[in-house]
């Protein structure tokens, strides 16, 4: 399940920083909104739930939540061990709502700059907590 969840990461993020990247372009060039960025968003929204999924999976079966369950005092007192066990499924929990709000917005929106606009702000705030909060020495 670590495994699965830390591949699919990859796929999170490069999906996520490519839709950001459009959603920026699309905004500076005035470009018009297409499918292919409706797909790519929701591309996007799909695989960062997917990876929620597998996230909370993984998180319950964890050591770090045993440990946290028994010793939480210890866990806070490790920076480490609280970032795996509290601030990183936080920041990732509060990274795929903004994505999911996000989403929610843009289709409410009429113009394509207002779409783009929605994508970049949303998807882009959701990108920095996300690698603001990845555990990167565990993950190379």
């Amino acid at each position: 399940m670590k495994t699965l969840h830390s591949y699919w990461a990859y796929i999170v993020l490069a999906v996520l920083i490519f839709t950001v990247v459009k959603a920026i372009i699309g905004l500076t060039q005035k470009k018009e909104f297409t499918h292919k960025e409706f797909r790519l968003g929701l591309f996007t929204l799909i695989t960062a739930h997917i990876q929620l999924l597998i996230g909370l999976g993984w998180y319950f079966m964890s050591p770090w939540y045993k440990a946290l369950k028994t010793n939480g005092g210890e866990v806070m007192s490790e920076p480490m061990a609280r970032l795996l066990a509290i601030e990183h499924p936080l920041m990732m929990i509060i990274a795929i709502t903004l994505i999911t709000i996000g989403w929610s917005k843009h289709k409410k929106q009429v113009k394509s700059e207002a779409k783009f606009k929605t994508f970049a702000i949303f998807y882009g705030l959701a990108l920095v907590l996300i690698l603001a909060r990845i555990p990167w020495s565990n993950w190379f």
